[in-house]
This record gives structure tokens, C-alpha cells and sequence, in this order.
């Protein structure tokens, strides 16, 4: 498996290496610092298998650099790795063609099992986005959530609905438990209720179902 890190900074892209090997013990990484850098490793290497890109790398011009690498491996997955996650980045990355977008906050951990979710053909966005006020965009962000949530996740406590949204995130349980400061064991309990209430066999479903339906954790009205 062959994966291009196309990013300026030498530092993060030594730095996903290690991470990226965890998912094909065999994996070839390539790198680009610019996007003409980029581009020129996709036309010279055939059957590249993943792109993790920068948005703000040289070149790219917002989201023109997106759509000049699609156009050339439109079957490629493209995974936006960007320090600037906010709902209209990562609405309009995803609209623009990328396979996901993965902040530069998340865990190591985290953006492997979001990058696994990738390669197995689906989306991946960050929980994080879903929380954000939209009265703090300066541009009218667009809706993630369609009209009235499912049924299913109305079944939802507010405490299913918040592990629910650290699973989508990529969290394993024991970084769900650390940051709810809740036992790992309570979490297995409330991911069982999950799965019964959403109608997932396991948490790679619980997920594809969550981000197929647009769900989108309410907030709490006080």
C-alpha cells in the first residue's frame, strides 16, 4: 500500500509515519511539501492508495488543490489533515471530494481508526464540528443534520449521545472513559445501549450509521 503525506511541515509528516505503518506493516509513504510537489508523486506513482492532505501547504489556493489532485485519481481516497477544523472547512472539503478531514488535534490513535474507516469506504468527519455554535461562522455554515433526527437516535440518553459522538470521533473506549471520567467498564454498558437503540451489531456500524444518517448530538436546553 502506497500513501502520500502531502504537507510543509517535515516535522508532521516524519511525525504520521508511525501511525500510518499500523495500518500495512508493508505500507510505502511518500511525501510532498508543496502541492506541485504533490501532484508530480501522484503522476510518476500509479496506484497511490491514500492522500493525507494540507490545506494551507504552498500551492494549494483553498480547495482548488483538492480538486486538481481528484481530477487526477479521482478513485483515490483524500483525507484533509488541517489545524482548521471548523464546519465550513469541513463541509466544503467534503463537498469538494475528500474522503474525510482529520484535525491536527486528534490522538494518534484516533486518526488511525478514522483513517481505517476511510479505506473501508466510508467518510469520516469529526464529532468536534457537530458541536460548534453557528452563530460564531462568519459564513452561514451547512446543515449537517437533515430535518428531525431519526427515530432511533431520539432514543438516545444524553449520555449515549455523548459516547456515540467520542466513537465517531475515532476514540477507543478507555479514551472515552478518560475524557467522560467515567470507568472503561461503563463504557462497554453504554455502547451496548447504543448498539441495541441504532440497531449496530458493533462500533465500526454504530458509526457508518451515525455518519449515513447525519446525525448530530442536540444540545442540551437548559
Amino acid at each position: 500500500m502506497q500513501i502520500l503525506v502531502a504537507d510543509d511541515h517535515k516535522l508532521v509528516r516524519d511525525g504520521l509515519r508511525p501511525f500510518l505503518q499500523e495500518l500495512d506493516p508493508g505500507v510505502e509513504i511518500l511525501d510532498a511539501a508543496t502541492l506541485g510537489e504533490a501532484i508530480k508523486v501522484i503522476d510518476e506513482t500509479p496506484g497511490i492508495g491514500l492522500v493525507l492532505l494540507d490545506l494551507m501547504m504552498p500551492g494549494m489556493d483553498g480547495l482548488t488543490g483538492l480538486q486538481q489532485i481528484k481530477t487526477r485519481i479521482p478513485e483515490t481516497p483524500v483525507v484533509i489533515v488541517s489545524g482548521y477544523s471548523t464546519r465550513d472547512h469541513v463541509v466544503s472539503a467534503v463537498q469538494a471530494g475528500a474522503a474525510g478531514f482529520i484535525p491536527k488535534t486528534v490522538s494518534g490513535t484516533a486518526m488511525v481508526n478514522a483513517l481505517r474507516l476511510v479505506l473501508s469506504g466510508e467518510k469520516y468527519l469529526p464529532s468536534s464540528t457537530f458541536f460548534e455554535d453557528p452563530t460564531n461562522q462568519t459564513i452561514a455554515p451547512v446543515s449537517t443534520k437533515p430535518a428531525g433526527a431519526p427515530p432511533p437516535f431520539d432514543r438516545l440518553s444524553r449520555r449515549e449521545g455523548e459516547i456515540l459522538a467520542q466513537l465517531v470521533e475515532g476514540r477507543t473506549n478507555k479514551e472515552i472513559a478518560i475524557a467522560l471520567s467515567l470507568q472503561e467498564i461503563t463504557i462497554k454498558v453504554h455502547l451496548r445501549n447504543v448498539y441495541r437503540k441504532i440497531g449496530a451489531a458493533n462500533r465500526a456500524q454504530a458509526v457508518r450509521i451515525a455518519l449515513q444518517s447525519g446525525w448530530v448530538m442536540p444540545e442540551v436546553i437548559n
